[in-house]
């Protein structure tokens, strides 16, 4: 599965990845990539969660829109 996710800059200097699909899911790291693989982890036991309890995995589909500015 697919998930899209967020990356955002923290006043600490820390990137905070979030996934929007599924509420209150966030981690965070050091670096990008580090930010990522600590999202995906993340993601994972999130779904896991879901199964364990029987709720429905949400299916999402993501578009990229470019935006003059």
């Amino acid at each position: 599965m697919k998930f899209a996710i967020t990356l955002e800059t923290d006043e600490d200097g820390f990137i905070v990845a979030s996934c929007p699909a599924l509420p209150g899911c966030h981690s965070q790291g050091r670096t990008r990539e580090e930010a990522i693989s600590n999202i995906t982890e993340a993601i994972r036991g999130y779904i896991a969660s879901m199964r364990k309890h029987g709720e429905a995995i949400p299916m999402t589909d993501v578009e990229e829109v470019e935006v003059a500015v």
